[in-house]
């Protein structure tokens, strides 16, 4: 039996939001839920197994207009979808400003979040 533990709650995102990789500043997905450890993408592009990344996305419902948040990002894992050409993608952040952390853990204890 395979039993799931998370360490962090994950918020589910509600709205399209574009994942950015910064490296070659094109859109690799979009978002599923987030925490203050990792993200859930669904990617629509190639990714790396066990590659390091640096993704950029803007939370829109975020308090006080956020500016966008950067992220060092570790892929742990890659699972297909039911759509051809898109994968489940599991990351680990490794690097966050300070200031975007902050940002980040306004949104996720902001109200009419639903949880995983």
């Amino acid at each position: 039996m395979s039993e799931e533990f998370r360490r962090t709650r994950r918020r589910r995102v509600d709205d399209a939001v574009q994942v950015v990789d910064t490296m070659t500043d094109t859109v690799i997905g979009q978002l599923s839920n987030l925490s203050e450890t990792g993200m859930l993408l669904i990617a629509n592009t190639p990714l790396v197994d066990d590659g390091l990344y640096q993704l950029r996305f803007s939370l829109r419902d975020a308090p006080h207009r956020a500016s966008p948040i950067e992220v060092g990002a570790h892929l742990l894992w890659q699972d297909r979808t039911s759509m051809p050409g898109q994968t489940w993608s599991g990351f680990r952040f490794i690097t966050m400003l300070e200031s975007e952390m902050l940002q980040l853990r306004q949104w996720l204890d902001s109200p009419g979040g639903t949880y995983d």
